[in-house]
């Protein structure tokens, strides 16, 4: 990898993908960075630039990765942007639906499965030719230990909601899909892993829900500047990390079987294309 990386990370206008901009950006790298706000991108942005004024100014850009439509647009500005990425972080996510109760987005889709799965599947698939050309890419899926298999009976969980369910199905779903995207690419061009960065840290999303932590702020930034930037990982791919260390996720996202039909259903949820074979 470059001394100096462009990294696109979603979320980074609070919590942990903030703190891995600032990082990030102490270090001379490029940062991409995504929110829903784009009063308070401005504001992030303004905070990386005086805090460090060596790197190359930060470019924003605004989603909300609920609606299809704005992932779609969300992969297009990036693209139109730079023409090179070294690593997608996707970090963005919630935590359950609005006052706690199911939510589905304009689209029909359960909340936190669009925006925690749906979401960055088909970011990561519209980027896919970006990342490749550039070489040595790294895709970093910011997932949790909270994993529950999916019920393939219910997949938008009409029956039996709740945050927990969401929340663990979702992330599950991402690191199984992580493992067969993973499988589909040779890693000397674009590595993909995921990623528990640490347990109930004190982020925005634990705050809302919880009033306790576990963690520090800085075990889940340590752990996902190692997957981003660590020279050791630069053709390991299709593994799942517990904060610094490589771990086992649910046993089921390891099946085939499993892996194909969610890749197969996020494809037709969102409207999206197998990517090449890799080498």
């Amino acid at each position: 990898m470059p001394d100096h990386l462009t990294v696109l990370v979603t979320g980074a206008t609070d919590g942990l993908g903030k703190a891995l901009a600032h990082r990030l950006a102490g270090r001379g790298h490029h940062v991409l960075l995504h929110g829903r706000s784009q009063d308070k991108l401005d504001q992030t942005k303004a905070e990386v630039q005086q805090e460090n004024p060596a790197a190359p100014e930060p470019a924003t850009f605004r989603a909300d990765l609920s609606d299809g439509e704005q992932v779609s647009g969300l992969a297009a500005a990036v693209l139109a942007t730079t023409g090179r990425l070294d690593v997608l972080v996707n970090n963005a996510g919630v935590g359950g639906g609005r006052d706690g109760k199911r939510t589905v987005t304009a689209a029909g889709h359960e909340l936190v499965l669009a925006v925690n799965f749906l979401a960055p599947f088909a970011l990561t698939l519209r980027l896919l030719p970006l990342l490749r050309a550039t070489g040595q890419a790294r895709v970093v899926h910011v997932a949790s230990g909270a994993q529950q298999p999916v019920d393939p009976r219910d997949l938008m969980l009409e029956n039996g909601y709740s945050d927990s369910r969401a929340y663990g199905q979702s992330k599950f779903a991402l690191i199984a899909t992580g493992f067969a995207l993973a499988a589909r690419l040779d890693p000397a061009e674009v590595t993909v892993n995921s990623l528990h960065p640490g347990t109930l840290m004190p982020t925005k999303m634990v705050l809302s829900r919880s009033r306790s932590t576990v963690d520090t702020l800085e075990t889940g930034i340590e752990s996902m500047d190692r997957l981003v930037t660590d020279p050791a990982l630069r053709e390991v791919s299709g593994r799942y990390f517990d904060r610094r260390r490589e771990a086992g996720a649910s046993p089921t996202a390891y099946d085939p079987q499993v892996q194909q039909w969610l890749w197969d259903k996020a494809l037709d949820l969102t409207g999206g294309h197998h990517p090449p074979a890799g080498a």
